[in-house]
C-alpha cells in the first residue's frame, strides 16, 4: 500500500481503529490512523531522525517512532515525546462513499497555553542539556516561557549530544543538524556558572555575583566525564567526550592523525571506535573488561560486538589497561605496546551533584547508584527544588527502587513530564520506563527498561545474525530488553510496561 497515492483515495475499511496505514501524498510519506472512529493523517517520518512511522505502533492515543521511540499525538500531530521536539504535518481527510481522500495541509494544532502563568512563580533551571532544556522547551511550548530563567555554563546552543559520539563525529552530520529548538521567551544566561544556591533566601548566586530568585528550583547539571588515570593522561592528546566543543577538537585532532587508543569498551567508547574507523582512522580499543558491553548486556552480545568492531578494523585489547603513554605509543600493564596518536576516554561519567550537595540537598548512595534523592514527583529533600536528568536518583515503581540512568531521552522525559507537572497537566508522579539506543555501523541496539545486572537473562532469536531480544530479570520479574532487528517489539514491551505501572499505581 505505501506505493499508492492518498489523492486517489483509499476503502475507508483498510482504515482499522489503532492500525497504521502507510501511503504517499505526492511522493511524499503519510500515514493513516483511525482513532476513536475518526481517521488521521500525519507525514510519514519523524521529525527527530526520519525514522518511518508506519514502522511504529499507535498507543494511548499516539504514535511512536521504531528507531528512537519519539511520540506524537495521533489527532494533533504535537510531539509529546523526546526525543522528538517538531510536530508532524497533518492532512485534511474527507471520508465519501466509503472512500477516504487527502484534501490538503492542515494548519498546526494550537498547544494549550498555561492559564495561570503567574502562579508558576519564577522557574530556574541550572542546565541546558537534555533534560535542562526539554523542561524549558515544555514549558515555553504552553506559553510559560516568560518565567523561566535557563542557566548555561556550556555556552552552545542546545544541541543533541547524542550526535557526538556518532552522526556528528563519524562525518555523517554537520554541527547544524545536532540544534535542538530554540526557547522562545526564556530567559537563557549563556557561559555563566552558578557558585552556590542559597536555599533559605531562594536565590542562585552566579561565579560573577549576580543574583537569580526563584520560587521552583530546577536542579539538571548532568554528568561529567571520568579522567583517566595513566602517566601521560593529562596531555593535550587525551580527550574526553561530553559535549560538541569536545566533539569538534576530537574531529581536528582526527584529521592529523592516523590511529587512535580508545580507552573503555562502553556503549559511548564503542560509538567513538566506529565513528574514528569511519574518518579512516586505525582504532585499537583498550578495556580492562573481558569483553565488550558484557556488563549491561551479557557475553553473548559482548562477543557479537566485538566481532562486528573486529570485521572493521578494530583491534581490541581487553582486561588490560594502559601504564603510560608518551603521545605515540602506548605502553599496556602487561608490557604490550600500542601505538596511537590521539587518546580518546570512554571510561564512564559521574553525576555533578556539587551544587545540590553544598546546598545540604540529601544525596543518594554510591552503593545505590548516588546523584540527588528525588521523589516521584522529582523533588528532592527540599519541596521547592526538583532535580532531573543523570543526577536524579528517582523512585523506580516497577523495581520499588530508587535508580539514577544515564540516558539521554530519559533525561528529556524526565524534563518534560516536570515541565507538564508544573503546569498542571500532570498529577500522577514520574514513572517513565527508561529507553536509549545505541549505533554501531549498520546495527542499531535498543534497550528498554533498567536492570543492575544481566546475570539473570534469557535470549530470543540469533545474536550472531543481530535478530534476537534479550530478556533480563530482576526482582522477580522481567525488567529489561535488549533487542536488535526487533524495533516493533521494543515499542510493544515499553507499551505493555507503561499499563503494568499504570494498573498497578491503581490509575
Amino acid at each position: 500500500m505505501a506505493d499508492r497515492d492518498l489523492a486517489n483515495g483509499i476503502a475507508s475499511t483498510e482504515v482499522q481503529e489503532g492500525r497504521i496505514v502507510a501511503s504517499v501524498l505526492d511522493g511524499q510519506d503519510v500515514v493513516l490512523v483511525r482513532h476513536e472512529g475518526r481517521v488521521c493523517a500525519l507525514a510519514g517520518q519523524c521529525t527527530h531522525l526520519k525514522a518511518p512511522l508506519a514502522d511504529g505502533i499507535v498507543a494511548d492515543g499516539t504514535i511512536r517512532c521504531p528507531w528512537h521511540h519519539a511520540r506524537f499525538d495521533v489527532q494533533t500531530g504535537e510531539a509529546v515525546g523526546a526525543p522528538a521536539f517538531a510536530p508532524l504535518q497533518r492532512f485534511e481527510v474527507v471520508e465519501d462513499g466509503g472512500q477516504l481522500r487527502i484534501a490538503r495541509p492542515s494548519e498546526p494544532a494550537s498547544v494549550p497555553e498555561v492559564a495561570d502563568t503567574e502562579g508558576l512563580g519564577r522557574i530556574v533551571i541550572i542546565g541546558a542539556g537534555a533534560a535542562g532544556h526539554a523542561c524549558a522547551e515544555m514549558l515555553a511550548r504552553h506559553g510559560s516561557g516568560a518565567a523561566v530563567t535557563v542557566i548555561d555554563q556550556e555556552g552552545d546552543a542546545p544541541y543533541d549530544r547524542t550526535f557526538c559520539s556518532k552522526q556528528y563525529l563519524a562525518g555523517k552530520a554537520e554541527r547544524k543538524d545536532t540544534a535542538l529548538p530554540m526557547l522562545g521567551e526564556v530567559d537563557v544566561r549563556s557561559g555563566v556558572a552558578v557558585s552556590r544556591i542559597d536555599r533559605e533566601g531562594k536565590v542562585v548566586i552566579l561565579h560573577d555575583g549576580s543574583r537569580i530568585p526563584y520560587d521552583r528550583l530546577v536542579l539538571a547539571t548532568g554528568a561529567e566525564v571520568v579522567s583517566p588515570d595513566f602517566y601521560g593522561s593529562d596531555r593535550a592528546e587525551v580527550f574526553a567526550l561530553r559535549s560538541l566543543a569536545d566533539a569538534d577538537r576530537l574531529i581536528a585532532a582526527a584529521s592529523e592523525a592516523e590511529r587512535a587508543i580508545v580507552v573503555g569498551s562502553s556503549y559511548i567508547g564503542l560509538e567513538v571506535a566506529a565513528s574514528l574507523i569511519a574518518r579512516g582512522l586505525k582504532v585499537a580499543v583498550v578495556s580492562d573488561d573481558a569483553l565488550p558491553l558484557e556488563k549491561t548486556a551479557g557475553p553473548e552480545v559482548g562477543a557479537m560486538i566485538r566481532n562486528l568492531h573486529e570485521a572493521k578494523g578494530v583491534e581490541f585489547y581487553m582486561n588490560r589497561r594502559i601504564a603510560r603513554w608518551d603521545g605515540h605509543v602506548a605502553m599496556l600493564d602487561d608490557g604490550v605496546e600500542v601505538k596511537g596518536d590521539i587518546v580518546v576516554a570512554g571510561i564512564g561519567v559521574k553525576p555533578r551533584v556539587e551544587l545540590a550537595e553544598a546546598a545540604g540537598l540529601e544525596l543518594a548512595d554510591k552503593a545505590d547508584g548516588g546523584g540527588v534523592k528525588v521523589d516521584q514527583y522529582l523533588r528532592t529533600s527540599d519541596p521547592s527544588v526538583h532535580a532531573i536528568g543523570d543526577i536524579a536518583n528517582v523512585p523506580d515503581p516497577r523495581l520499588v527502587h530508587s535508580i539514577r540512568v544515564e540516558h539521554w531521552v530519559v533525561a528529556q522525559r524526565m524534563g518534560q513530564w516536570l515541565a507538564r507537572h508544573l503546569i498542571g497537566q500532570v498529577d500522577e508522579g514520574y514513572a517513565d520506563v527508561p529507553f536509549f539506543w545505541s549505533g554501531h555501523y549498520d546495527l542499531s541496539l535498543r534497550y528498554v527498561g533498567h536492570v543492575a545486572s544481566p546475570d539473570n537473562r534469557t535470549i530470543d532469536g540469533d545474536v550472531s545474525a543481530k535478530d534476537f531480544m534479550v530478556s533480563f530479570a530482576e526482582e522477580g520479574r522481567e525488567q529489561a530488553i535488549l533487542t536488535a532487528g526487533r524495533d516493533e517489539l521494543a515499542l510493544e514491551k515499553e507499551h505493555c510496561w507503561e499499563r503494568q505501572d499504570r494498573a498497578e499505581a491503581g490509575e
